[in-house]
């Protein structure tokens, strides 16, 4: 069949933003606080889906609570999550929805009031939903609309709900679920430059209290505020590779009544490369780690996802 000069040109751009637009399956599986994700604001045509699944392994303090302080971790994860995400019209800008769902198994030891622990678990961690919106600078486009657009400044926001669904064992300290929802707004900027993109998140996720934590206790948590940003370079044929940055604080727990000195202030960084196989498929590579963290729960993380794309007319 023969395609037109005009038809390789649309699908070549749509390959490109599709390729771009990838969900923070990587350390937003294993840590909700430290997410690190690159392109979480950018333009699709409307009605394209995505499937992905992937693979991460971590190595050190894993804070599967949002930043739950746990003393000489040595905690070793490997996790497969599988995702889901749709762009949206939504009242004339574009936007998505996207559902993550881990399965994740761990193993390691930590300290307990001095006391050393060892834990082994399997199961699901909590599955997370979104909804976001480009406000500005990413209007809903038909996959021929799309032939024409050229990204500029995009001003984005973001609802994230996490869902207590994960396994979970209030006779450990440790578990992979935390038994309590969250909920986790965000802002974005990107700004497109050439083949260069820069941009700025900040976001605050606010929780519920664990009613059964750890033998029957009440465990609440203040919210923690993170800033993160990216500096973004993408070839035109698709391939894209950034540098990432996330610092956040704030976290501090209280237990019965009790508040904690458990504060947290981390940074991590990171980089990311994606790059296309076809049309419908394109593969991420991820890897970050800890730099400081005033409560000592670094760890590493690498990982893989794969891309899978269907619908508008691709």
């Amino acid at each position: 069949m023969h395609i037109s000069g005009s038809s390789r040109s649309i699908r070549l751009q749509v390959l490109l933003a599709v390729v771009s637009l990838w969900l923070g399956i990587g350390a937003s599986s294993v840590a909700r606080a430290q997410d690190i994700e690159p392109r979480a604001y950018s333009n699709a045509p409307v009605g394209v889906n995505f499937l992905i699944t992937g693979y991460a392994y971590t190595e050190g303090a894993v804070p599967f609570d949002a930043s739950l302080p746990v003393e000489n971790a040595q905690l070793r994860t490997s996790s497969a999550v599988l995702a889901y995400a749709r762009v949206l019209d939504l009242w004339g800008k574009s936007g998505k929805f996207d559902a993550i769902v881990p399965y994740t198994s761990l193993s390691g030891t930590a300290e307990l009031a001095g006391q050393p622990v060892e834990r082994e678990a399997n199961g699901l961690a909590d599955a997370r939903f979104r909804l976001s919106v480009n406000l500005y600078g990413a209007p809903a486009l038909t996959l021929q609309e799309f032939r024409n657009y050229e990204q500029d400044l995009i001003v984005g926001a973001s609802l994230q709900v996490s869902v207590p669904w994960g396994q979970y064992d209030s006779s450990r300290v440790v578990n992979i679920g935390t038994n309590r929802w969250s909920f986790k707004p965000e802002v974005g900027i990107s700004q497109a430059v050439g083949p260069w993109t820069v941009e700025f998140q900040a976001a605050a996720a606010f929780f519920t209290d664990n009613k059964d934590f750890f033998g029957g206790n009440t465990r609440s948590q203040d919210p923690i505020y993170s800033l993160q940003g990216h500096v973004i370079y993408g070839s035109r044929s698709g391939i894209w590779g950034s540098l990432d940055a996330t610092y956040f604080t704030g976290g501090r727990t209280t237990v019965n009544g009790v508040t904690k000195d458990d504060l947290q202030e981390n940074w991590r960084v990171g980089g990311t490369l994606a790059f296309p196989v076809d049309a419908r498929n394109s593969v991420k590579l991820y890897a970050s780690s800890g730099v400081s963290a005033r409560t000592g729960n670094n760890y590493d993380l690498v990982g893989i996802a794969w891309q899978y794309r269907w619908g508008a007319g691709l």
